[in-house]
């Protein structure tokens, strides 16, 4: 692995970061004090993220997209995870890879309209009875004739508010496996606005504020057999395949964050002065911010090392467990540490510290918890000894 960056690679680093210096971080405040993320403003900053090449940059070019390995992709979500998440998810939008498995008609209805910025797709699986064991969950769909009728309702569904559609996971009937029976995933595509499906606001959250959550509920909702994503029972090895490097994604985006939480830190122990002399000189304040650096370039190379494996096809669920565990745990004790550093100023709003330090809480929740994730590492571990 070449731990240098390409000429590429800066540049698309230098962009992203201008970009969000300039056009993002000036809207945090009202984004962070209004709980609202202005739709002329979504369109504002989207125009300008489209004319900056940086729109939908995760997508393959046959798409419209940048068509950026992963590795560099991670790159540029680092660099839009120093900002706040509503505005770099929004109107730096990335559509949802999994849209890459549709048909060359679900590609035509639903992901090019996204490409184009038209609108925004909502992946629901999360359910209130089933979090992390999404086998578990009890939204279902039935055949009927041609068409498909779901039921059930989901919950932490984030941005399902101005999404066009949802791609909804349901129960579809049960298989018999090497460990009982489990229960079989079809994925849907709904559109808003089809009878039975409705939206309703979500809760409340203390992370990522202006970035919404829905509660999505199927009555008797009919969609038609062209509607299936992937196959129908097969739900699973869709979400598989064009999912799994949204671990990283949270992982990157986390080490944006990480890194502005501690450019301030550095910065306010070398200009803060106490008993005659900068902060920074008092070991109780050094020693922090050697720990900190030191975790956070950990973090990032176990990213980094995941995102190029990824793009060699050896990387393992391991390695992408342990990035996102790493950079996650790693975004909170810096947030935490930084704001220490600061005293009682670092929880005021004038600095973005107590932002980052409320939106580090759901990194080690959403995308697998940390004790998934943890699962991951250790059975892979005692697998490899037949354990």
């Amino acid at each position: 692995m070449d731990f240098g960056l390409s000429e590429e690679q800066r540049l698309i680093v230098e962009s992203t970061r201008a970009f969000v210096e300039n056009e993002l971080y000036p809207h945090e405040a009202e984004v962070e004090r209004t709980g609202v993320l202005r739709l002329d403003l979504i369109r504002e900053l989207q125009a300008k993220a489209m004319a900056a090449g940086l729109y939908a940059a995760n997508m393959p070019e046959e798409v419209g997209g940048a068509g950026l390995d992963t590795l560099t992709w991670l790159l540029y979500e680092k660099e839009l995870g120093r900002a706040n998440y509503a505005l770099h998810w929004t109107c730096v939008a990335r559509p949802s890879n999994i849209l890459l498995a549709g048909n060359a008609m679900q590609r035509e209805k639903y992901l090019l309209p996204c490409m184009r910025g038209e609108t925004w797709d909502c992946l629901a699986m999360t359910e209130p009875g089933a979090g992390s064991d999404l086998r578990g969950m009890k939204a279902s769909a039935r055949q009927d004739g041609s068409d498909w009728i779901l039921n059930g309702t989901k919950h932490f569904i984030s941005h399902a508010d101005i999404a066009g559609f949802t791609i909804a996971f349901m129960a579809t009937g049960e298989e018999e496996t090497a460990k009982g029976r489990k229960k079989r995933i079809t994925a849907f595509f709904v559109d808003k606005g089809t009878p039975g499906f409705a939206v309703r606001d979500g809760y409340r959250n203390v992370s990522h504020r202006g970035y919404t959550n829905a509660v999505l509920e199927f009555d008797e909702c009919r969609v038609p057999a062209e509607n299936v994503l992937g196959e129908p029972h097969r739900g699973f090895e869709v979400a598989n395949s064009w999912l799994g490097a949204t671990r990283l994604q949270v992982a990157s985006t986390c080490l944006g964050r990480a890194e502005r939480a501690l450019a301030h830190a550095i910065d306010w122990a070398a200009n803060r002065e106490q008993f005659g002399q900068a902060i920074g000189k008092f070991q109780g304040v050094s020693f922090k911010l050697a720990d900190m650096a030191m975790e956070l370039k950990a973090a990032e190379l176990l990213t980094r090392e995941a995102g190029w494996k990824f793009d060699q096809g050896t990387v393992t669920d391991a390695d992408m467990a342990m990035a996102k565990l790493k950079a996650t745990e790693v975004l909170a004790f810096i947030a935490d540490e930084a704001i220490q550093i600061h005293g009682g100023m670092g929880l005021m709003d004038e600095l973005p510290l107590e932002r980052i330090w409320r939106d580090a809480r759901v990194e080690r929740i959403w995308e697998g918890t940390s004790e998934i994730q943890r699962h991951i590492i250790s059975r892979a571990l005692l697998r490899a000894v037949g354990g």
